[in-house]
């Protein structure tokens, strides 16, 4: 696996700026999450610094390696082409930083739309993810206070808050989100 520093290199030479900032902004954040809830603080500073690898991607490149690697979209990831960056990202990750660890890899792919059932550093990463110190949006402040406190909790007001924030703009809601809140309230 390369080393922090080489990945970071990479990353700072394909992610435009403000990508970058980010993934350092998701980086921090995972750490103090995954300190906080016991999870392996190693681990979460990897998945965070390659969760958005593959996000510069064009539609075109990342339906290429999608088609190249026999991955079949379902009709609802076909069409919600922002999703596709999480599929890609731990191929181009296993390529390119060299990353076996299936635990990591799991948490770049459901970064974005988390799943049923999901293990701490899937948790740590879509909620550093949506939570790091550059995201505005409103109720924000709400859900890293939450996160912070309780992970769980955290992580079922974040779904809520995505999953209303897509019902008022007309866009398709993945299943594997619903799954995820669904779960969380079931197994509290």
């Amino acid at each position: 696996m390369l080393s922090i520093e080489e990945m970071k290199t990479y990353l700072k030479n394909n992610l435009m700026e403000s990508r970058y900032i980010h993934t350092l902004g998701v980086v921090d954040t995972a750490i103090r999450l995954a300190k906080i809830n016991e999870v392996d603080e190693k681990k979460a500073e990897i998945a965070a610094l390659a969760h958005d690898i593959a996000k510069n991607k064009t539609i075109y490149e990342l339906k290429d390696i999608l088609d190249k690697n026999n991955i079949k979209l379902t009709y609802d990831e076909e069409k919600n082409q922002e999703l596709w960056h999480s599929m890609v990202g731990p191929i181009l990750a296993k390529e390119v930083f060299k990353i076996e660890d299936e635990e990591i890899l799991s948490a770049m792919r459901w970064h974005t739309t988390g799943k049923e059932n999901m293990s701490k550093l899937d948790k740590v990463i879509y909620m550093a993810d949506m939570i790091e110190p550059n995201r505005k949006f409103p109720g924000v402040d709400i859900l890293r206070r939450e996160c912070f406190k309780d992970l769980d909790n955290g992580i079922l007001q974040g779904l809520n808050h995505t999953i209303e924030y897509l019902l008022n703009k007309g866009i398709p809601i993945d299943i594997n989100s619903i799954k995820a809140r669904n779960y969380l309230l079931l197994h509290k």
